[in-house]
């Protein structure tokens, strides 16, 4: 961590430092120089400084043995051993990596009456499942699953720590990078690893206006989330070698503080993430009763409609029905943009898609650029010829 030190004995207090701050950072307390919290480090006052009283200093970190930790882990999520598809997009992306540093797979399975949705992890490759099988970890509590995972984490040493980014995910990750003073990297939309074990971690910052890469080159185990349909699901094996363990809490990790006093089923809807056909209303969308139009064109597809954030904002559509960086992720067969611009917040969660089909007035607009098919027209002209062709042709897609 870097740190700018002021020297008291050269300081004389002159004041140019903290009129030459462009942030407000410095302040001088009690006849001495004192940095803020909006501090950036950006060295202007030491440039400025004409006692040369404050200099900067950047503290070595530690190095870490990386030999000491090895194997990419899994955190199964499931609901009563209903194992999420996450869990499985997450183990095939493990599988891929693992192989470029010839490592191995682990997954980590906690909940109650288990063993048997344990043994059918092994189906898909992984070398080892270590499962945690106990009567108080049947309803997610954060804080013994997160006992659970940490001390599985500290007798396997693994050097990645794969987490999906559902809501489980989401509250379990954190407190797990905190506990091992780690980074952890949420919503990667790709990974890759180098030859050394350093996870290359690359996801939308900055409000989806870059894609940021990064690494955790001097901690370890590496922490990432990865958001459902971001990855191809692991494929099942016909041979398997791998093994299950079955791991043992002490009494006072079982503790929760917390109480489930009852348990309400939530209805199950679908998801658009579960779609194969996905008919999307943008801005250039003039009213709400226009999205009849577009629901009328997902119906005869055998699809379901989406929206972008604006309409959601606009309360036209649920924010079930988004997709984007505070929607859904998405990774239909065949996904239709109608008056959809191709902000990057947008396209950075659905552009797996297998076929990207994008109707736009503007034949600038960036979704044009990303569509495999595209038409440059009138919404209004065009969704109406496509619907009545539908009805005399029939569905000519078939997922």
């Amino acid at each position: 961590m870097a740190t700018l030190n002021i020297d008291e004995n050269k300081c004389d207090l002159c004041g140019i430092c903290q009129t030459s701050c462009p942030f407000g950072a410095i302040d001088i307390v009690h006849d001495k120089i004192e940095m803020n919290s909006a501090c950036k480090m950006c060295k202007i006052c030491i440039k400025n400084c004409p006692c040369n009283a404050i200099t900067f200093a950047n503290e070595q970190t530690a190095a870490i043995n990386k030999d000491e930790w090895k194997g990419i882990m899994v955190f199964i999520d499931h609901l009563e051993g209903e194992i999420h598809p996450v869990s499985l997009e997450l183990i095939g992306k493990a599988t891929q990596l693992a192989k470029k540093i010839s490592q191995p797979v682990y997954c980590v399975f906690i909940g109650s009456d288990i063993f048997r949705k344990a043994k059918d992890l092994l189906c898909y490759g992984v070398d080892k499942v270590f499962v945690y099988d106990y009567e108080q970890l049947r309803h997610y509590r954060v804080d013994i699953y997160a006992n659970a995972f940490e001390n599985c984490i500290r007798k396997v040493k693994p050097s990645i720590v794969l987490v999906g980014a559902t809501s489980v995910g989401r509250s379990l990750a954190p407190r797990l990078s905190t506990r091992f003073r780690t980074g952890l990297t949420a919503d990667c939309t790709v990974l890759d690893v180098r030859e050394n074990s350093d996870l290359v971690q690359i996801r939308p910052a900055f409000g989806g206006n870059i894609m940021a890469q990064i690494i955790t080159p001097n901690s370890r185990p590496q922490f990432a989330t990865v958001r459902y349909k971001v990855m191809d699901q692991a494929k099942r094996v016909d041979i398997y070698s791998g093994k299950i363990e079955i791991c043992t809490l002490r009494n006072t990790e079982l503790n929760s503080r917390i109480k489930v006093l009852n348990i309400i089923r939530k209805e199950k809807q679908v998801s658009i993430s579960d779609s194969e056909v996905l008919v999307v209303a943008g801005r250039g969308l003039k009213a709400q009763k226009d999205l009849a139009m577009i629901e009328k064109l997902a119906n005869l597809l055998g699809g379901q409609i989406a929206v972008t954030r604006p309409l959601v904002e606009a309360g036209w559509a649920s924010y079930t029905q988004q997709i984007g960086l505070s929607g859904r992720t998405v990774k239909p067969k065949l996904i239709i943009t109608c008056g959809v611009s191709g902000a990057i917040q947008f396209t950075a969660c659905m552009n797996t898609a297998e076929y990207i089909f994008a109707i736009n007035n503007d034949r600038n607009a960036q979704m044009l650029k990303i569509a495999h098919y595209g038409i440059v027209g009138d919404l209004y002209e065009i969704i109406p010829a496509l619907i009545d062709r539908i009805k005399q042709e029939g569905n000519l897609y078939a997922v």
